[in-house]
C-alpha cells in the first residue's frame, strides 16, 4: 500500500514538473531572445546608410507585431500562446527601407508615370544600388543568437528544482 502511494505521489510530481516545463523554458529564453534582437538591431543601425537618420531611427524590435507602416524584416514563429518577437525597419517617414536594402531598377518618377496610359513627360530615375543593412547583420549574428537561445532552453529543461508558483499556474 505504501509503495503504491509513493508511485502516485511520484506521478503527480512528474505531471506537475512536465506541465511547468514550457513556462520555465519560456521564462529562460525570453531574455536570450531579447538580447539577440538588441544585438541584431544595434548592428543594423551601424550598417544602415545614414543621411538624415530617419531610417536608422525606425529600426527596432518588439514582442508581437510590428508598428503600423514598418516593414517586418524577421520574426520568430509564434508559440501556442501567440508569443513572437519581431525585428522591423521603416515607418511612415522612412518608407524606403526595402529600397535601401535591395536597391531599385531604373523607373519613371513623374506623377502617374507608372501607369500604362501615362502621356506626360517622363522623369527617369536611374535606380539605386542596394545598400544592405539587414541581411548582412542577420547572417552575421544568426548562429550566435540561435546558440544562446538553445543554450538557455537546455539549461531550463535540465534544471532540477521545485516547481515555482508562477510555473504551476
Amino acid at each position: 500500500m505504501k509503495a503504491g502511494w509513493l508511485l502516485v505521489n511520484g506521478v503527480g510530481d512528474l505531471k506537475k514538473a512536465v506541465s511547468a516545463l514550457p513556462k520555465r523554458v519560456e521564462a529562460a529564453t525570453r531574455p536570450a531572445m531579447e538580447k539577440g534582437a538588441e544585438e541584431l538591431v544595434d548592428m543594423m543601425k551601424r550598417l544602415v546608410p545614414f543621411k538624415e537618420g530617419d531610417l536608422r531611427d525606425s529600426i527596432g524590435w518588439t514582442w508581437g507585431n510590428a508598428p503600423a507602416g514598418a516593414k517586418v524584416l524577421t520574426q520568430s514563429d509564434p508559440d501556442e500562446r501567440g508569443l513572437k518577437i519581431t525585428v522591423y525597419a521603416g515607418n511612415e517617414k522612412a518608407f524606403y527601407a526595402s529600397f535601401v536594402e535591395f536597391g531599385t531598377a531604373p523607373h519613371n518618377v513623374a506623377t502617374g508615370g507608372g501607369n500604362k496610359s501615362f502621356s506626360g513627360v517622363a522623369n527617369g530615375h536611374p535606380g539605386s544600388t542596394a545598400q544592405p543593412f539587414f541581411f548582412p547583420s542577420y547572417r552575421s549574428l544568426k548562429k550566435r543568437i540561435q546558440s544562446r537561445i538553445k543554450r538557455e532552453m537546455k539549461k531550463a529543461i535540465k534544471f532540477v528544482g521545485p516547481v515555482t508558483q508562477a510555473e504551476a499556474d
